[in-house]
Formats: structure tokens, C-alpha cells, sequence
């Protein structure tokens, strides 16, 4: 859990969405203590790889259909990190602490930098810290092509699986 520190709070959730045939999987929560993320250190970064692998570091948590990547990483002023990432992947950059050059453009604390997968993109990003330091979400992965019915917190692929759900949930079935 987030600790708060210096009267900060910082804490983040990844929520995936499934690919049908895992929608009606049972439900299911993985606590991942700090001890468990894997770390690793590169010119002026250090990188904590939460899910997929980094530079050959694989992290806490994978899922092979999705592929997901999520990565803590923290700057040093002027330095950079680069990640390599399919073309295909959709993916974001979350600066949560100082500010970033993400390919060329300026990303400023709580702000997002939505990746581009088209097919003439690079197959990776650059992460370049300003003359301060900077700390960072990089969240990508496979895209799922499929239809999205959502809800609230109920996402499915169809208006009848998602109707469906809802009536789970309400008679006490979705745990």
C-alpha cells in the first residue's frame, strides 16, 4: 500500500481489461510487496519493472495474451531512458514528478503522453529528464481489437455480457 511521506501520498491501480474468452475468469487480486519489483539502474535511471519485461529484467507481474508493460521510472536531471516496445502496442507516459521530453514533446508533471502505434512510428520511446529530476508511469500493451460495453466498473464486449454482469453482481455471483 502507498505510504504517505513529507505529506504526500502517491499510489496508482492498472486496471486491464480482459480479452473475452478470460472475461467470466474468477476474480482475482495480486498484492505485489516493493521487495517483490524487480530494479535496475542505467545512466541516470532507475527503473522498476512492475509487469513485462525491461532491458532483460522481467517484472512482478506478467500476462502473455495483453503483454502488458509498466514501468516506475525515476531521472536524474538531464538524463535519459529509452524502451524498446512493439509498434503495435498502444502505450502512455504518466509524469507524476518533474517534467519530461517524451519523443520531442514536453510532458509536465500529472499530465499523460499518449504513445503513437501507427505503422511508420519507431518501435520504442525516449524519455529525457529537464534540469530537474523526473519520475514516471510507461504503461503499454497489445491491443485486444475487440468490441468495449462498459458500466461503471463492469467492461465487457457486449450490451447482453454486460447486462449479464450487472445482474451477477447485484444477486451476489462476482465476488
Amino acid at each position: 500500500m502507498p505510504e504517505q511521506a513529507d505529506g504526500l501520498m502517491e499510489g496508482f491501480q492498472l486496471w486491464l481489461n480482459l480479452h473475452s474468452a478470460d472475461k467470466m475468469m474468477a476474480p482475482a487480486w495480486h498484492d505485489i510487496p516493493g521487495e517483490q519489483v524487480p530494479v535496475f539502474e542505467a545512466a541516470g535511471a532507475g527503473v522498476r519493472v512492475i509487469a513485462g519485461r525491461s532491458h532483460g529484467v522481467a517484472g512482478a507481474m506478467q500476462r502473455p495474451r495483453t503483454e502488458p508493460l509498466y514501468l516506475d521510472i525515476q531521472l536524474d536531471a538531464g538524463a535519459s531512458f529509452a524502451q524498446p516496445l512493439p509498434a503495435d502496442h498502444n502505450g502512455f507516459v504518466y509524469v507524476y514528478r518533474g517534467a519530461l521530453q517524451v519523443g520531442g514533446t514536453e510532458v509536465p508533471a500529472q499530465r499523460m503522453a499518449i504513445l503513437s502505434n501507427q505503422n511508420a512510428a519507431a518501435d520504442g520511446v525516449l524519455l529525457q529528464a529537464g534540469p530537474a529530476p523526473a519520475r514516471a508511469l510507461l504503461i503499454a500493451g497489445a491491443p485486444l481489437n475487440e468490441p468495449i460495453a462498459q458500466h461503471g466498473p463492469f467492461v465487457m464486449n457486449t450490451r447482453e455480457e454486460l447486462v449479464q454482469a450487472v445482474q451477477d453482481f447485484q444477486a451476489g455471483r462476482i465476488g
